[in-house]
């Protein structure tokens, strides 16, 4: 394979603030309840709400997210979500902060030892398995967060620390070390990771195709 026939991944561009509605928070968790099974109801929302510790974190983040973004929760709701939040983060392992940009479709395989900085980014339908760090370096040319663009697999066990662009479609192998930008569409693995595949998360990103989120 010649991986000089990847693309070049693209910089992050300064983000504006985020808009949350509730209309809007209730599409994200219908995108996360759609990236478990396929469907939008009732009967999947409470079946993996008390059965899938992923999605059940995934509920108390957006709701978390939106109470950081609205001011007249600040009396009171606002302190109860980051409680329950906490409580979820000890109970399952799972560290990611109301204040970390999270797009649409977020699937949290396997719960257990996953870290994400607060100041990365996530796009849309992001996998994440099982002790997945995504980590901050405070100094060198790679001082910052991760940026993951959309559709991308981050198998068990991989760290990404610094300043680190995966691009969309992008696969990073079970256990791997990233130290630099992946390609868009490439498939990483070994540590340091190296490129070792063009087909990404091809296979591994699975129902993507809920409907819109909503304004």
């Amino acid at each position: 394979m010649n991986t000089q026939t990847l693309p070049a991944v693209e910089g992050a561009t300064p983000r504006p603030r985020e808009h949350m509605s509730w209309r809007r928070c209730k599409s994200l968790i219908a995108s996360d309840l759609f990236r478990y099974d396929g469907a939008i109801n009732a009967r999947q929302f409470w079946r993996h709400f008390f059965f899938t510790p992923g999605f059940r974190y995934s509920v108390a983040l957006r709701i978390t997210r939106y109470t950081r973004l609205r001011r007249w929760t600040r009396f009171g709701l606002r302190q109860f979500m980051a409680v329950m939040l906490y409580r979820y983060s000890v109970r399952y392992g799972i560290s990611i902060s109301a204040d970390t940009p999270v797009g649409a479709g977020l699937y949290i395989g396997h719960f257990g030892g996953i870290h994400v900085n607060h100041g990365a980014v996530i796009g849309n339908n992001c996998n994440i398995q099982q002790d997945v760090t995504l980590g901050k370096a405070n100094r060198g040319a790679r001082a910052g967060s991760p940026v993951i663009g959309n559709n991308v697999f981050i198998g068990a066990g991989a760290k990404i620390i610094g300043h680190i662009l995966v691009g969309d479609g992008a696969a990073i192998g079970a256990n791997a070390v990233v130290t630099k930008d992946v390609p868009p569409g490439a498939a990483v693995a070994g540590v340091p990771a190296r490129v070792v595949s063009d087909q990404g998360s091809v296979g591994y990103v699975n129902r993507t195709n809920y409907p819109p989120i909503k304004d």
